[in-house]
């Protein structure tokens, strides 16, 4: 008698009413969400836009689910299209039956289709959500312990899983190896060592997915050969553990020729996000440099300048004043000067003991007037007495004085 063990859920579906709730379908829709969350965190810590994963998760996730289908039902189609099969129970997703592999491959289809439409490289977008996808996997195998399918061969280990007897399906009661549970922890560890050794190495190109893609081929095989559902063998092995040994071999090559031919990690993730970084930067710059201005020149206010009355236009006394340094100074009071100076000499005043034109205008005339003088009166007045110097007849014409 088995004193330890995990028990199965008597049932995967609760129905709500006439809607059936399934167990296999909360698992994998909260293991596409958690994994999604924890891409979106990696992309934009590697300069990527918050919500350019779930974008592109919607091409994604319906491929995904596609191709595991696809997966499944071509590798196991005696259920479908064997004898007494039944086609359409191959559109019963909620019955299980999803193939990592096909997931994987078409999901990186739609992956790269979304990609491509927002302008992104699918390898970085592949290495931010690696470490997502195998935590996905981990809580979406609980779907398998509610459908109590995919367990491995009979065990008494106090972890073992119980199994309820169904003659409908040809399923036999007792206690499994919990394949289920095994995959999901061997799952959380490859995320585990994905993230560490993304950040110890900074994993770029495609690199730390293939990675993830290795570790858990690593883990699969052996976990897919204790399983004891029914499946394809090929030279004596599971044609899963066949996948996964081949699927591992890719990986690690791609690793190591990847490393070679593209050391380092993309600098550039998202060009619409690192556009809009530079936008912003360039607008806090100009802010900083109007603001760097405004105090620059408070500074001088405070420092070198001293308030200088203005004369408003009007000749009004000033109610204000202005500052002004040494050189403004300097150079108003020289304009101030030669205004002056065109000024007094244009009101004939004469302010550095030098003759101004008007009077070198009027010395020039005077030689004349006393030449006119003297030839008419002869240098006298009719007194007979000899003019004065500088004055001159004032007398009209046709007195006699003038020249006939």
């Amino acid at each position: 008698m088995d004193l330890a063990f995990i028990p199965s859920p008597s049932t995967g579906v609760v129905h709500l009413g006439p809607i059936p709730l399934r167990g296999y379908a909360f698992c994998i829709i909260i293991g596409v969400f958690v994994g999604v969350w924890l891409g979106n965190k990696r992309w934009v810590q590697r300069g990527g836009r918050s919500g350019t994963v779930a974008d592109i998760a919607v091409w994604a996730v319906p491929f995904g689910l596609v191709g595991g289908r696809l997966y499944h039902v071509i590798t196991t189609y005696e259920p479908y299209f064997g004898a007494g099969g039944h086609p359409l129970d191959a559109f019963k997703v909620w019955q299980g039956g999803l193939g990592i592999w096909g997931a994987v491959a078409l999901g990186a289809v739609g992956a790269w289709i979304g990609c491509r439409r927002r302008g992104i490289p699918l390898p970085a977008y592949a290495d931010a959500l690696a470490p997502g996808l195998a935590i996905g996997q981990a809580i979406g195998r609980w779907g398998n312990w509610f459908n109590q399918e995919l367990y491995g061969k009979q065990t008494d280990v106090p972890w073992a899983l119980k199994i309820s007897s169904d003659p409908a399906i040809g399923r036999i009661g007792g206690t499994y190896h919990p394949t289920f549970l095994y995959e999901c922890l061997w799952c959380l560890g490859v995320a585990a060592l994905v993230i560490w050794a993304d950040k110890r190495f900074r994993l770029g190109h495609g690199r730390a997915f293939a990675l993830y893609v290795a570790a858990y081929c690593a883990g699969r095989a052996w976990i897919e050969y204790m399983r004891v559902d029914e499946a394809h063998h090929i030279l004596g092995l599971r044609l899963n553990v066949w996948t996964a040994l081949i699927v591992f071999v890719l990986a690690v090559a791609y690793l190591v020729v990847s490393a070679r031919l593209r050391p380092g990690r993309e600098e550039v993730v998202e060009p619409a996000a690192q556009l809009a970084v530079g936008e912003s930067a360039d607008g806090a710059g100009a802010e900083d440099s109007a603001d760097a201005a405004a105090e620059a020149a408070d500074k001088g206010d405070d420092e070198g300048k001293v308030p200088v009355a203005k004369k408003p236009a009007d000749g009004k006394p000033a109610d204000a004043t202005e500052p002004a340094d040494a050189t403004e100074r300097a150079d108003a009071t020289e304009r101030a000067e030669a205004e002056t100076a065109d000024v007094e000499a244009a009101a004939d005043t004469d302010t550095d003991g030098e003759p101004s034109a008007a009077d070198r205008a009027g010395d020039a005339a005077e030689p004349a007037a006393d030449a006119g003088g003297d030839a008419g009166t002869g240098g006298k007045d009719p007194a007979g007495n000899e003019a004065s110097a500088g004055e001159t007849d004032t007398k009209p014409a046709g007195s006699g004085s003038g020249k006939k």
